[in-house]
């Protein structure tokens, strides 16, 4: 006899499982992980073995997500440094083609995470990453506004599901507290291609322009490495835990029980619109959204704009690359720092204020000498003004350990995403070209909308304690009313974890602050 799950009349947001027939289960309604283990478990796995699992995890896991998230960055990114290298579009028109990236992201971010669900999630990301290794390719072709435009637009659309899918793999296979530290190791790559970036470019600038301009040099080579990290991710990345290629049988099953107390579950094909309008409908969405805005409005101006700035300090290209190089060092130990207090003290919200004061000392530098001829405080200001970068890395890990029911972490994961596009469309317009070279107006917002989320954060966190207070005592009454004892508690919450369950209805479900 196999559980499934009944609506408890008392609690019409809760669900409960109850015993039935197999036959009666609709696996097509539950979790993926149903087909290789059960509702209850059926085999006991000692810490050391789980142990050995995670690290032949991590072997694979980790470094694909990295270089994926790498070679993005760099993809993404590629227009700054081709802003000062030869690039035919200037003024607005570059503003216009920077913003066209995020607007072609914005159009595509729910289509690509709706169809995700449906196919194999591991195959569709490496698909989209060798087809933007093409459109990279192309910039070298052009020379007007319109076709870098258009070519931006479908390179946002691309590249739209690569953080949401991340975020999902990382949740299947890793525990709570393992996922902040995961998301930062991937993360850090911004901080890695910021650097090989700049070291990259300032080596090609040497190149003499005999005709074929060095820009054009840059997209062809970063155009190459996404092409060879979708072909690695087709490859070798696994779908899920249940078909992981390079675990055993019994290793996939050690993968998936050891994830079953944190009641995230793994995968579920079907869209499901009822987990749709609850994530609409619940506030601590709307909350997250609203702080993937407050950290990424700032992120649309500096990330095409500070080889600009730091031009503008007085500094030649050459010099301009080489020194962009230190800023990205400081964002990989920014990361690595918020994930692994993210994970060590269960805290989500805590280390995206810690990532935060450092970007707000640096933005009240860049606006208190504006215009003076400091230029070594200056550039050092640039340089720590990009540790906030670490707060999205958070909520991505914030997103997986406090969201579940796939369908319902799809569209959250999408949301934020649409968020942190919207946020970088109003970004590239808060350093607009009559501002050069102090780019006033622009600095200031970071100021203000930084020192918004600082406040934001400990709202979200409260909220989440207090959900969290409130599912304990919903479980205490459920075991009174019920009759239950702690093993029978500890049955029920075995059964849920697996039922493809919201975060909302499973009421064994605790959330991470």
């Amino acid at each position: 006899m196999e559980p499934v799950e009944v609506k408890d009349e008392k609690q019409p947001e809760t669900v409960l499982v109850s015993d039935v027939e197999s036959s009666d289960i609709d696996f097509r309604d539950k979790d993926e992980a149903l087909r290789l283990v059960g509702l209850e478990k059926s085999a006991t796995f000692t810490e050391a073995e789980y142990t050995r699992v995670r690290r032949k995890l991590d072997l694979v896991i980790p470094p694909l997500c990295a270089a994926v998230y790498c070679t993005q960055y760099l993809d993404k990114t590629a227009l700054s440094y081709a802003s000062i290298m030869g690039f035919p579009v200037t003024g607005q028109g570059y503003n216009l083609v920077a913003l066209s990236f995020y607007i072609g992201f914005l159009i595509w971010v729910f289509p690509t995470m709706y169809i995700a669900q449906r196919l194999r999630l591991a195959k569709y990301l490496g698909a989209n990453i060798v087809a933007w290794g093409v459109i990279m390719m192309l910039h070298a072709i052009p020379r007007s506004f319109g076709p870098f435009f258009a070519l931006r637009l479908l390179l946002g659309m691309l590249e739209s599901c690569v953080a949401p899918i991340l975020i999902l793999i990382v949740s299947m296979f890793y525990k709570k507290n393992e996922q902040g530290s995961r998301m930062a190791w991937f993360y850090m790559m911004n901080g890695v291609a910021g650097i090989f970036g700049g070291f990259l470019a300032y080596g090609i600038s040497f190149i003499p322009d005999n005709g074929f301009a060095p820009f054009k040099i840059i997209y062809l080579m970063l155009g190459a490495l996404a092409i060879a990290t979708g072909v690695a991710v087709l490859l070798w990345m696994p779908d899920s835990p249940a078909n992981a290629r390079f675990l055993t049988r019994e290793e996939r099953i050690m993968a998936i029980e050891r994830i079953r107390d944190g009641q995230c579950g793994t995968e579920n094909k079907r869209l499901k619109k009822e987990q749709i309008v609850e994530a609409l409908l619940d506030i601590r969405t709307w909350l997250i959204v609203l702080a993937t805005l407050l950290t990424n409005i700032p992120n649309g101006g500096l990330a095409n704009f500070t080889n600009i700035i730091v031009k503008g300090f007085g500094y030649t290209t050459k010099q301009t690359l080489i020194l962009s190089t230190p800023g990205g060092a400081i964002g990989i130990a920014s990361a690595l720092l918020c994930g692994w207090y993210s994970d060590r003290a269960g805290e989500r919200m805590l280390p995206i204020v810690w990532s935060l004061i450092p970007t707000l000392a640096g933005a009240a530098m860049l606006v208190g000498l504006n215009g003076t001829s400091q230029k070594g405080a200056l550039l050092f200001a640039t340089w720590i003004v990009g540790t906030y970068g670490s707060s999205l890395a958070i909520i991505y890990a914030y997103n997986a350990s406090n969201t579940s029911g796939h369908t319902k972490k799809v569209t959250v994961n999408a949301m934020t995403l649409a968020a942190f596009c919207v946020a970088n469309i109003v970004g590239t317009e808060t350093f607009l070209p009559k501002d050069a070279p102090g780019y006033l107006p622009g600095k200031l917002s970071i100021l203000v909308l930084l020192s918004a989320q600082v406040v934001l954060c400990f709202v979200i966190r409260w909220v989440n304690l207090w959900m969290t207070r409130k599912k304990r005592r919903l479980v205490e009454e459920m075991k009174v009313r019920n009759g239950w004892t702690d093993k029978d508690v500890e049955r029920e919450r075995e059964k849920a974890a697996f039922a493809d369950l919201t975060d909302k209805q499973n009421p064994f479900f605790v959330y991470t602050a």
